[in-house]
């Protein structure tokens, strides 16, 4: 008996689920296949039930544009209308979807949104991506309760000024893969945020007060390539910063408040063109990079050892031996009149100066010519 109620329950929210779709649409829906005297047990169908219906799924059905609903859309909290070909959202249809919480309409050909997004008070999740998108509608600061923003793979050429100081209940941003020149400063703001995710666009900088997202946990700006060349100094100060994407810029030196970062667990800034730490000290691991930028922070990181160790070898190149160009010669000294200061090994080993030359000369002590 139990069993028997269960698929007649799923039966039935199937078949609203339908009946929502053909009424969204426009055409009427046919006669319910289920009975409400079909079983003794089995819940009553009727208009009331259809009223309460709350999903709205027209995800890849094709659709070019959206049909006047015959429907109460306050009573939808999810719709889908992703995967389609629609290529504009009518203000009429967004003001009246008052209780809506998640609204899907990825993968279009939409290319701005509605002012009246502003009026979708209760929205929590949204997701814009995959269209032609060039910015976004100003009022949507006034969508308070959202909490999901994804925007990938549009034209965003900015995002809006103010967008930090309302969207305070903010926790993931997706603007990947647009053409963003910088991030607002408001962003700042965004103190509920965790994940931040702006790679794949133009960035050449990004906000000095980045530390004021006390939350954030992940921060992805890698592939922004020639644009992104430096970080600002405060973002060793996210302390709950887990993972740091910075791949592929053109930043050459991190900054030493990385290694305050405690509970970083990854570190990813292959593809940069960096000095310090070296590129050597990246490959080994996070905790080098950790310990290198500490040092050098606490003034403490010795250089000594590395200037002694190839003092040798530049010199040597840098005064013309072991192969290494050595200045312009006099008319002089390549008559042999004026000894040259500096003679590379394959001069010295000429016949012009034999006693520079000699075997005693070369190898016996210095004090063999202070007699």
């Amino acid at each position: 008996m139990i069993c028997q109620d269960a698929y007649q329950y799923q039966q039935l929210h199937e078949h609203k689920d339908y009946m929502m779709t053909m009424m969204m649409m426009g055409t009427s829906p046919p006669s319910s296949p289920i009975s409400p005297s079909s079983s003794p047990k089995s819940p009553s169908y009727n208009n009331n039930e259809e009223e309460r219906l709350d999903v709205v799924n027209l995800s890849g059905m094709a659709l070019q544009s959206l049909p006047n609903p015959s429907l109460n859309l306050a009573n939808i909290c999810k719709l889908d209308l992703s995967n389609n070909h629609i290529k504009k959202i009518p203000e009429s249809l967004t003001a009246r979807l008052l209780n809506l919480i998640a609204l899907d309409i990825h993968s279009n050909q939409i290319k701005a949104l509605p002012n009246s997004i502003g009026c979708l008070s209760k929205l929590k999740i949204l997701n814009v991506s995959g269209n032609f998108l060039v910015s976004l509608p100003k009022t949507i600061q006034n969508c308070r309760a959202l909490e999901e923003l994804n925007a990938n793979f549009n034209e965003l050429r900015r995002l809006p000024d103010n967008i930090g100081l309302e969207l305070t209940n903010l926790k993931k941003l997706c603007v990947n893969s647009n053409k963003l020149i910088s991030l607002p400063t408001s962003i700042t703001c965004l103190t509920s945020l965790r994940v931040l995710d702006a790679r794949l666009n133009c960035l050449m900088i990004l906000p000095e007060d980045i530390e004021n997202l006390i939350n954030l946990e992940i921060l992805n700006v890698s592939q922004n390539f020639q644009y992104l060349s430096a970080l600002p100094s405060s973002i060793g100060l996210l302390m709950n910063l887990l993972e740091l994407d910075i791949s592929y810029n053109k930043i050459t030196v991190l900054p030493e408040s990385i290694g305050c970062m405690r509970r970083l667990r990854k570190l990813s800034a292959e593809g940069n063109p960096l000095v310090s730490p070296p590129i050597e000290v990246v490959e080994q691991s996070l905790q080098a990079v950790r310990g290198y930028l500490s040092q050098k922070m606490n003034g403490r990181l010795d250089n000594n050892a590395a200037k002694k160790k190839s003092w040798g070898f530049r010199k040597l190149v840098k005064y013309g031996t072991f192969n290494g160009r050595s200045r312009a010669w006099t008319r002089e000294e390549r008559e042999g009149l004026i000894m040259p200061e500096y003679r590379p090994i394959d001069i010295l080993a000429s016949t012009r100066f034999p006693v520079s030359c000699s075997p005693r000369r070369l190898f016996s002590p210095r004090t063999y010519f202070c007699r």
